[in-house]
């Protein structure tokens, strides 16, 4: 039993590292490539504001800078001031 539970918080730590990678390390991410479980690891991010970028991706063939994000009715000056830091247009680490 004992075995058991520290494979499971093992597995447990795996899945929130991975999760929390883009926060944790200087690597942004790129908002024109980003799927909807990558969008979430953003702050304040969930699945609606998530689907919400892409859509506006989908509409507009791509971001062509991070302030586009201004559009999305879900993405306030607040949330736009958390996030520019921690997104990109480019593959590129910095803009």
């Amino acid at each position: 039993m004992k075995r058991f539970f520290i494979c499971f918080f093992i597995a447990i730590f795996a899945i929130f590292a991975n999760l929390t990678t883009p926060l944790l390390s200087s690597q942004k991410v790129n908002i024109n490539k980003a799927n909807v479980a990558e969008l979430m690891t953003l702050p304040y991010v969930g699945e609606d504001t998530a689907r919400s970028i892409i859509e506006y991706r989908e509409k507009h063939k791509g971001f062509k800078s991070i302030e586009e994000l201004k559009a999305i009715k879900s993405i306030g000056k607040k949330k736009y001031e958390n996030l520019k830091g921690l997104v990109t247009v480019e593959d590129k680490k910095t803009e």
